[in-house]
């Protein structure tokens, strides 16, 4: 009797598992599938964890339970930084309006120019961490540190709810993705490391600018890390695969 046809369907998946597979050299040299399998799952727990911890934060910050050590950390913070202030004004600088809204585009502007039309439009999905930053201090109105808190006040005081920072929301975001951007892209082996020191300098130093300038509590700062890296890092692969599947490459 003749043998009865596979189904198209078994058909294919008999593929996608050859596809997936590894073959040749890598069937003996590679780390086994589950092995493989389980190791992928890190940068995927690493954003689940910081986004949980997040969660938990803003539960403490809203239960008013936090205080005691922002207290402590912002004046050991500003006692210490003095010698940093000028410096540390200026991380914050490009971050005050009228900058903060003329800086991204003009960003985005300038990777359209050169012709990086499609890392243009990521860059500017990357400054809707600002968006994110504004919805997310709508739910939380903290009060922002005040004298009364014996905290110095380095600048004017700023209205609005404290928690998170949306200096480093918004900076992760756009300083973050351009950053990676700067390190794709820039062929120069010195002119992408500076630039990618440079702003990874300005991520890195704006949260401890925003405490020093008694603008944010310690815990602002450390809610828009938790949150804003993360989403920085998904953000990233949804450029990388876009990128590569226009392309007609494996992401």
């Amino acid at each position: 009797m003749p043998e009865a046809p596979v189904p198209v369907a078994d058909q294919a998946a008999a593929v996608a598992t050859d596809l997936a597979a590894p073959a040749g050299i890598a069937r003996t040299h590679a780390a086994p599938t589950r092995v493989a399998l389980v190791r992928t799952r890190t940068g995927r727990n690493a954003v689940l964890a910081s986004l949980a911890a997040f969660a938990g934060l803003f539960g403490l910050v809203s239960a008013g339970g936090s205080g005691d050590i922002d207290r402590a950390i912002s004046r050991a913070l500003q006692r210490s930084g003095r010698p940093l202030d000028p410096l540390l004004r200026v991380v914050s600088w490009p971050g005050f309006p009228p900058e903060s809204r003329l800086i991204p585009p003009a960003i985005v502007a300038g990777l359209w120019f050169v012709g990086l039309r499609l890392e243009a439009l990521f860059q500017l999905g990357a400054w809707s961490t600002a968006l994110l930053s504004s919805g997310l201090k709508a739910l939380a109105r903290r009060p922002r540190p005040a004298q009364a808190d014996a905290v110095e006040i380095v600048a004017a005081p700023l209205r609005g709810s404290s928690f998170p920072s949306g200096h480093v929301l918004t900076y992760v975001g756009v300083y973050g993705f351009l950053a990676h951007l700067v390190e794709a892209h820039v062929d120069h082996a010195v002119f992408r490391r500076a630039g990618v020191a440079a702003l990874a300098g300005l991520v890195g130093l704006v949260g401890p600018s925003r405490i020093h300038q008694g603008h944010h509590w310690p815990t602002d700062v450390l809610g828009s890390y938790l949150v804003g890296l993360p989403l920085l890092a998904v953000y990233i692969e949804a450029y990388r695969w876009t990128k590569a599947r226009l392309l007609g490459r494996r992401p």
